[in-house]
């Protein structure tokens, strides 16, 4: 890690640390508090993060910027930064300063379509838009006629459903018919919803990886802490096992996350060159952190027992959060049907030559 890599680290893990503290946070008698919280993230330029000195952001690279969103998610960051930005990103595309505040990006669902009409006003409802109530504004990945274009509407200009995931957060149905985007510009070659879709899907690996380490932690303190039969719970033998298993969880989450960021990181940098390689990275990524989120979040709460469901501790705000997040950008199953799908259409004898260029 690169001394400007550990100064990110570092900062975003300070910011989270003074102002979304898990317990301060599932104490708090409100959600006062997650303004302070924004304001700090964007005063430092962390919630641009993807986004050009020239057009206002912090002009980061890829893999920074996916450390900013595993640190994010091992506090259990109840506030749009991930979708943030990626709508930095997408705007920064096409030479597009974002605007300031809470935005959200979409389509989030591989079968959900924005189109741009001739009228220059969109049409489509999408589902499932992350944090789209809090949001100030949306960038949207929609389509004139074939082609894709990048567009930035209000978010007040949309009809916007009530919503929450099973974290307790926004998620929302939003209509855009009849809205005119402030913003309209045609996407550069090889950036369509795809791109986005695959860069939505790492983001979120990224989230799991680090709420997952916060898993690990928890519980480990935990076992430690817990007395049963006269000694803590954590020198029985089979919590142990369970607690290994968990270890093991992570850390091939942290793993494929980390993998993903770096082929993306390259492949940006030749330009917008999402391909076969990034996309086996991609839903390598999504496929085993899901999993790992799935197995870890049990391990979790069998070594808590019946209080790591309580709102009063707070395990669950972790694990709610990746069962949420697991979903988010695809979940593993549909993954890894289009991950099979690509293997046979390529054929047997290409299989080996794509996972040894990697």
């Amino acid at each position: 890690m690169s001394d400007s890599d550990n100064i990110i680290v570092d900062t975003t893990t300070r910011i989270f640390q003074d102002l979304c503290d898990p317990q301060t946070v599932n104490n708090a008698a409100d959600d006062s508090w997650k303004q302070p919280l924004w304001d700090a993230l964007e005063e430092s330029g962390l919630t641009l993060a993807w986004v050009s000195d020239e057009l206002g952001g912090a002009g980061v690279d890829i893999t920074d910027g996916f450390d900013i969103l595993r640190v994010s998610g091992s506090f259990a960051s109840p506030v749009p930064l991930g979708e943030t930005l990626l709508a930095g990103w997408l705007l920064s595309r096409v030479g597009v300063q974002p605007p300031t505040g809470m935005m959200t990006v979409a389509p989030q669902r591989a079968d959900d379509r924005v189109t741009l009409g001739a009228d220059g006003a969109l049409s489509g409802t999408v589902r499932q838009i992350p944090f789209a109530a809090n949001a100030g504004h949306i960038a949207i990945l929609a389509h004139a006629g074939d082609a894709p274009v990048i567009a930035l509407v209000a978010a007040s200009d949309c009809a916007i459903a009530e919503g929450l995931n099973i974290a307790g957060d926004n998620q929302n149905t939003v209509t855009f018919d009849g809205v005119t985007p402030s913003v309209v510009k045609p996407a550069p070659d090889g950036l369509d919803a795809r791109s986005l879709y695959m860069m939505g899907a790492a983001a979120r690996s990224a989230q799991m990886a680090g709420a997952l380490e916060s898993a690990l932690q928890i519980s480990v303190a935990y076992a430690q802490e817990r007395v049963a039969f006269g000694r803590p719970i954590g020198k029985f033998q089979a919590v142990q096992h369970n607690l290994a298993e968990l270890g093991c969880e992570v850390a091939a989450s942290a793993a494929a996350s980390s993998s993903a960021a770096d082929a993306l990181q390259t492949a940006l940098r030749k330009g917008d060159v999402f391909d076969q390689q990034i996309f086996l990275e991609v839903a390598a990524a999504k496929i085993r952190v899901g999993e790992a989120a799935g197995k870890g979040a049990a391990i979790a709460h069998q070594a808590h027992g019946a209080i790591g469901f309580t709102k009063e501790h707070i395990l669950n705000r972790f694990t709610r959060r990746l069962w949420a997040w697991r979903d988010d950008f695809g979940g593993e199953s549909a993954w890894a049907v289009e991950l099979g799908a690509m293997v046979a259409a390529n054929g047997a004898d290409e299989l080996w030559p794509l996972l040894a260029s990697r």
